[in-house]
């Protein structure tokens, strides 16, 4: 499995819960509409939780500020990966994908990365 992790920064001006509506309720439905077209296997996004809890957790541990958000996005091997950049229908649906993110995603602060899993817990039922 190959995974592409992008951790998500908000558009300057974009509140956290306008972001997360626009990702969820926008954005998320396009993903799942060009989901043949990428051969992609999985996709998920990570809301961040803006409490009291999650904030005095990163206070305690002197973390920097947070992301709004991750998306996780699987495909079964490299080759899926790759076969969706090598068709007509794979490019458009990247391009479509790029010009969405720009509408909500601060892209020149938001770092994305391929990488492989490692499951070290997956439960005791796995």
């Amino acid at each position: 499995m190959l995974k592409l992790t992008f951790c998500l920064r908000r558009k300057p001006g974009l509140s956290l819960a306008e972001f997360q509506d626009y990702w969820l309720n926008r954005h998320g439905p396009l993903v799942r509409r060009l989901q043949p077209a990428l051969g992609m296997a999985r996709y998920v996004q990570v809301h961040r939780r803006d409490d009291d809890l999650g904030v005095g957790m990163a206070k305690v541990r002197g973390a920097p500020d947070p992301y709004d958000g991750v998306a996780e996005l699987s495909w079964e091997s490299e080759e899926a990966f790759r076969a969706s950049g090598r068709t007509a229908e794979g490019r458009e649906a990247g391009r479509l994908l790029l010009e969405d993110e720009a509408k909500f995603i601060d892209l020149a602060n938001s770092p994305l990365w391929l990488n492989r899993e490692q499951v070290i817990y997956a439960g005791r039922d796995a």
